[in-house]
């Protein structure tokens, strides 16, 4: 489910353990997980879909998804594999309701001219993979920097007071992590539209 690597604080080594418990069908650490991050990522779905019932529905399927793909996925970091995910969940909801001509105020205040084909569900598994896995080889502190100021959608400031660092401090180690993803995402440039829509 998941490789081994760097050290990792205790809260990724908790995620990793319940990963691998999932790995093997254990529904309870599923639950466990569930409980992590709930709270987290309704939020940030709430934010963009301004709907508490379709904030929920999208943050089950991230859940359900997790447990039907257990076997296969190779995750190294829980919190930022499933931001990006829901990230493009959001999109693809978003794209839904435009289909139907409604509130495509939505629409233009989240998804730039550079999305074209979000429904390509490869491409999304491909990016995310890509990222989390990127990301897993960075500091520690570059990797919370940068879940809170592009998965979390908060500003510098914002995640300069969570992280008790100088706004300053926030703004080098986001520059570092998306210096990494531009130089390494080179080999995915059929997925360059998804990256500057999420991470721009």
């Amino acid at each position: 489910m998941y490789k081994s690597g760097s050290p990792h604080s205790p809260e990724i080594e908790e995620d990793l353990r319940l990963l691998n418990a999932i790995a093997n069908d254990d529904r309870k650490a599923l639950s466990k997980l569930y409980d992590r991050y709930w709270n987290q990522l309704l939020r940030v779905a709430y934010q963009k879909v301004r709907s508490h019932e379709v904030a929920e529905e999208l943050v089950q399927n991230l859940f359900i998804k997790l447990w039907e793909g257990r076997k296969r996925f190779q995750i190294q970091r829980v919190d930022l594999y499933l931001f990006a995910a829901l990230k493009f969940a959001i999109i693809d909801y978003i794209r839904h309701l435009t289909r139907q001509e409604e509130f495509t105020f939505y629409y233009e205040s989240f998804v730039s001219e550079a999305t074209t084909d979000t429904e390509d569900q490869l491409a999304h598994h491909d990016l995310i993979n890509a990222v989390q896995l990127l990301l897993a080889q960075l500091p520690v502190k570059t990797q919370e920097v940068f879940r809170l100021c592009r998965f979390e959608d908060l500003s510098t400031e914002e995640a300069a007071y969570r992280l008790q660092l100088t706004e300053k401090t926030v703004e080098y180690h986001l520059t570092k992590a998306l210096k990494v993803l531009r130089e390494h995402l080179h080999e995915y440039a059929y997925l360059m539209p998804y990256f500057i829509l999420l991470f721009s």
